[in-house]
C-alpha cells in the first residue's frame, strides 16, 4: 500500500533512480502485467547510470533482471516487446564492450580525428 501511495504522489509518468527501482519491484510482485514494464524500463536506465559506470557486473545484474520481468510480461501486454528489446540490446551492447580489447574501437582514442 505504501509503494502505491509513493507512486501516486510522486505525480510522474514513470518514477526514475533508486525509488522508481524499490516501488516497482514491489508492485511487480502484486500486478507484474501493470507494473512490470516499467520495472523493466527503469532498470534498464539504472543499467546506464553514473552509479553503476564502472561496475560492469551490476549492470549487468540490472539488465539480467530487466530481460526476466521483460520476458514474463504476457505477449498480448502492449510495452512487452518495447521493453524486451531495450533490456535486450542494453545487455548485448554491455557485452560487447566487456569482450572487446580495451581502448579499441572507443572514440578519442589512437588514431581518431584531430
Amino acid at each position: 500500500m505504501r509503494a502505491r501511495v509513493q507512486l501516486l504522489s510522486a505525480n510522474r509518468r514513470v518514477v526514475r533512480g533508486t525509488e522508481g527501482l524499490r516501488i516497482y519491484r514491489l508492485l511487480t510482485q502484486v500486478e507484474p502485467e501493470v507494473y512490470g514494464s516499467k520495472l523493466a524500463y527503469v532498470l534498464v536506465e539504472a543499467s546506464a547510470s553514473s552509479l553503476v559506470r564502472e561496475l560492469p557486473e551490476q549492470r549487468l545484474a540490472l539488465l539480467d533482471e530487466a530481460v526476466a520481468v521483460a520476458s514474463a510480461l504476457s505477449a498480448t501486454n502492449p510495452y512487452r516487446a518495447n521493453v524486451l528489446a531495450k533490456a535486450l540490446a542494453a545487455k548485448g551492447t554491455l557485452q560487447e564492450r566487456q569482450t572487446r580489447p580495451h581502448g579499441v574501437g572507443r572514440p578519442g582514442r589512437r588514431g581518431g580525428r584531430r
